[in-house]
């Protein structure tokens, strides 16, 4: 099996209808796909590939000090030792910083800020892009995700951006790369590595490879694109494996509901009284998403039904 790539300029041309069922494919059966010819120039991907890889190379010497290293070495030394010692189930063997609209963003390399601040513009639209493919798929008006994402347009739907790199691992079997989980927010925009592997899709029981390919973006649906469409999209689960070569670089970002945003399938498509997922606050959900990430992600939508007020009785 091979994750879904798809030709978004497609789209726009004769071949829009075939294109769109491929988009409801990854969305339905994958969770995952990528695009290519997606719009955002290939000169400007150049750029922050080295923006970010020459950003790592400032926290290289940091991350060599971080416990995911510390803890690695203590146990290879109790292996050596003649310790037995198990695979560390709390800890990533990565290096991450996030950015956004309202944080302090690296001033060194100096192009980093103009560098990224035009890429996270460029991806911004087309995520709305691949949103108003989604409204069209499942029947809805253009931009109605958008809103729902918005509050109604009360609110900004949050964009933020993950920049990681997962440097070579001497014992990629004691430690993971980042644990398999679902994300939490909306739609997915990740820029990987094209040399270096190791993110894996969990699909019909068995981890895929999503294939690292050139100048593309991969697109994966998030938990709230799953609420929203009564679970007919499905947020897919995914893990980075540790590697013993290369030094892989991921950029993910993130285009999520407003934290005030309220969520539920008939936020989008009115109620039906067929709901399967409840309707709560953005907000309410990340509370407890930190503190269940790497977790099944059904208990998530229970607690957060649980939690949600209950609607006061007709007088």
């Amino acid at each position: 099996m091979v994750v879904p790539v798809i030709d978004f300029s497609k789209l726009d041309g004769a071949e829009r209808t075939e294109t769109l069922a491929q988009i409801a494919n990854g969305c339905e059966e994958w969770g995952f796909f990528q695009l290519v010819n997606h719009g955002i120039p290939l000169e400007l991907l150049e750029r922050v590939k080295k923006v970010c890889s020459d950003c790592y190379r400032l926290r290289e010497a940091g991350f060599k000090a971080s416990e995911p290293v510390r803890t690695l070495e203590a146990l290879v030394d109790a292996e050596r030792r003649g310790e037995e010692v198990a695979p560390v189930d709390d800890l990533d063997w990565e290096d991450i910083f996030f950015i956004h609209d309202g944080c302090q963003w690296p001033s060194d390399p100096s192009a980093f800020k103009k560098t990224i601040r035009e890429y996270r513009a460029e991806l911004r639209k087309l995520a709305e892009r691949v949103m108003e493919a989604m409204d069209e798929n499942l029947g809805l008006t253009k931009g109605t995700i958008k809103d729902a994402f918005s509050g109604g347009g009360r609110h900004e739907p949050f964009f933020g951006t993950k920049v990681s790199h997962y440097p070579p691992c001497p014992r990629p079997d004691l430690i993971t790369g980042l644990r398999a989980h679902t994300d939490a927010g909306g739609v997915i925009l990740l820029f990987q590595d094209d040399r270096v592997g190791g993110l894996e899709v969990l699909k019909d029981g068995q981890w895929i490879d999503v294939q690292p390919l050139a100048g593309a973006i991969v697109i994966n649906t998030g938990d709230q694109i799953e609420v929203l469409s009564n679970g007919r999209y499905r947020s897919a689960w995914h893990r980075v494996l540790p590697m013993r070569d290369g030094n892989r670089r991921s950029i993910a970002s993130f285009y999520n509901p407003a934290n005030e945003a309220t969520i539920s399938p008939a936020a989008v498509q009115g109620s039906s009284g067929g709901e399967t997922y409840p309707k709560y606050v953005f907000g309410d959900y990340m509370d407890v998403y930190v503190k269940q990430k790497f977790q099944a992600k059904e208990p998530r939508f229970e607690a957060v039904k649980a939690a949600a007020p209950k609607s006061s009785p007709a007088a």
